[in-house]
């Protein structure tokens, strides 16, 4: 088995012991902004707002948005990144703190 597979697998079966939901999408797979909310865990018009904004790629179908779960992948890693960048450690008379913004 290559290595990328079983490290994918480790991570699902860790996933589940730990009681998260596990989805397994391919990245080429299109999802309606309702999916798209549901992955994200957070409300459909926050994801149209999200689009709207343009901080994730979309296409039109019609009259319907469809994003790619690569898009949807790439701005949740953003996300993540750009919460540990906004954290920052400080030292204050001997204490340690983080701060988030």
């Amino acid at each position: 088995m290559p290595r990328a597979a079983f490290e994918l697998i480790r991570d699902v079966l860790a996933n589940m012991a730990a009681g998260q939901g596990v989805t397994v999408v391919p990245a080429h797979a299109e999802l309606t902004t309702q999916q798209a909310a549901e992955m994200l865990n957070v409300s459909r018009p926050h994801v149209i707002k999200l689009l709207d904004e343009r901080q994730i790629e979309y296409r039109l179908v019609g009259r319907h948005r469809r994003i790619l779960a690569s898009s949807l992948i790439a701005y949740r890693r953003s996300q993540l990144g750009a919460a540990q960048c906004r954290r920052r450690v400080g030292s204050s008379h001997g204490r340690v703190r983080a701060v988030l913004t």
